[in-house]
């Protein structure tokens, strides 16, 4: 049997068997319950949130790369709700290669089983009816204590990365991973740990190390640094002059976006400013309003900070350091848009109590 480069190559007494040994103990061998679940199912879909990200959409292509090769009698099929590439997600798309069918709500049915990644029922963005259910979920955002009633569910908040727990089913079966899929599933991994505010798990660092040793560098390479339109600079001369700093936070807006990326990157960024521990974002795209927050702040977390601000308007959730969120407009208007705004920044400062008196242009007007 062939075994993955670095982090499988096992042998008795050596301290990467040891550290293999304490995963498979701490994950408890998920993978092989995975694939006795699906072992008599024919017709299987694999899917994510809608407007999917390269953490999803790579962890969609481990998915159906691990499911083809061990459940050879099934057809397992792709399908994404919602725009995916433009930007910096657009050469990501092009190496990547998935052959994902159109979706389709009126065709679910017809499947025996749904996988369900990055995403988790009656999650905003999940694309799943509510009347249907999938029969895997695997996920790394919190669920707040809701126990999933579901034949496999695995959820771990503890790690970056979804992409990172398909890899470590890989690692369990000692599946090795093609140079092609490894540098997508890199890319995945890397893209949700990025900016100040990534804070790698231990299973990220031991899927990072050993696909730095499989991926296909070239590959990687043209995803990491692709050709960006104007229309990015533009957003983020905008995001630049709209941003505005009190004492140890930042907050910016983006007005219209055709990305759910463009105000998590820009998130990021305004993190590194020397000046502040927290930064949020928006940004409109259709109907809803986006909402990026980060911090470097061990005060409390970006998902509890992300889950008061959006109280009675919205959904949230994320992590310790990084959280998003989503406001349904009701039309749109550039008064719902400002009031909301206006409701959004006086909830951030409160909780950070910090007067909004105190506010400073990021950019000085000249």
């Amino acid at each position: 049997m062939g075994v993955m480069p670095g982090i499988l190559e096992i042998r008795a007494g050596s301290s990467g068997a040891s550290t293999m040994a304490g995963h498979h103990r701490h994950v408890r061998l998920r993978a092989r319950r995975l694939l006795r679940l699906l072992a008599d199912k024919k017709n299987i879909l694999i899917t994510t949130h809608e407007y999917p990200d390269p953490d999803a959409l790579a962890s969609v292509l481990g998915m159906h790369t691990l499911l083809t090769q061990k459940l050879p009698d099934a057809v397992v099929q792709m399908s994404v709700k919602g725009q995916i590439g433009g930007g910096l997600n657009q050469e990501f798309i092009n190496e990547a290669k998935l052959k994902l069918l159109p979706w389709n709500e009126k065709t679910l049915k017809d499947f025996d089983a749904i996988v369900l990644l990055d995403v988790q029922p009656a999650m905003d963005y999940c694309p799943l009816p509510t009347d249907i259910l999938p029969l895997v979920v695997v996920d790394h955002h919190s669920n707040r204590g809701r126990r999933l009633k579901l034949p496999f569910s695995d959820v771990r908040s503890e790690v970056g990365a979804c992409a990172s727990i398909i890899f470590s089913y890989f690692a369990e079966l000692q599946l090795p991973v093609k140079p092609s899929v490894g540098a997508v599933l890199l890319f995945g991994i890397e893209s949700d740990l990025s900016g100040s505010a990534g804070t790698p798990g231990e299973l990220d660092n031991m899927a990072l190390s050993s696909l730095h040793l499989s991926a296909d560098m070239p590959k990687l390479y043209r995803m990491r640094y692709v050709d960006l339109p104007q229309s990015y600079y533009i957003a983020y001369a905008r995001a630049l002059q709209n941003a505005v700093y009190y004492d140890s936070a930042i907050a910016s807006y983006m007005d219209q976006v055709d990305s759910m990326e463009k105000p998590a990157v820009m998130a990021d960024f305004l993190l590194r400013f020397d000046n502040v521990q927290w930064a949020l974002v928006s940004g409109v795209l259709g109907n809803r309003m986006l909402l990026s927050l980060r911090t470097s702040s061990n005060k409390f977390s970006a998902a509890e900070m992300m889950r008061r601000l959006v109280r009675h308007l919205g959904t949230g959730g994320g992590h310790r350091t990084k959280a998003g969120g989503v406001i349904h407009l009701e039309n749109g208007s550039p008064a719902e848009i400002e009031r909301i705004r206006k409701i959004l920044r006086r909830r951030y400062l409160r909780a950070l109590r910090i007067k909004q008196s105190r506010g400073q242009r990021l950019v000085p007007a000249e």
